[in-house]
């Protein structure tokens, strides 16, 4: 099994994206200390740490990609029910 098809990989990244924006801030980041706690602003801030940046992609995931994440699982449903 060298290759397990390109169909599942896709399957996979949208696993990923989802479950990536369904995390709620208010019960579950903030209790293991990663919500957002200062307001966005303009320019880089001084502390980029992993951490940061992993906080600011969530973020950015559950605001940019709501709508391409509805259309997507959307089109893998109807594919999934039509094809099997």
């Amino acid at each position: 099994m060298y290759m397990f098809g390109l169909g599942r990989l896709i399957y996979v990244i949208l696993l990923l994206v989802n479950s990536a924006a369904i995390l709620s801030e208010d019960r579950f980041l903030n209790r293991i200390g990663w919500g957002s706690s200062e307001p966005a602003g303009f320019g880089q801030s001084q502390d980029q740490s992993v951490k940061n940046k992993l906080i600011n992609l969530i973020s950015a995931i559950r605001t940019l990609l709501r709508i391409p994440l509805i259309i997507a699982n959307t089109l893998v449903i109807v594919y999934e029910v039509v094809l099997g």
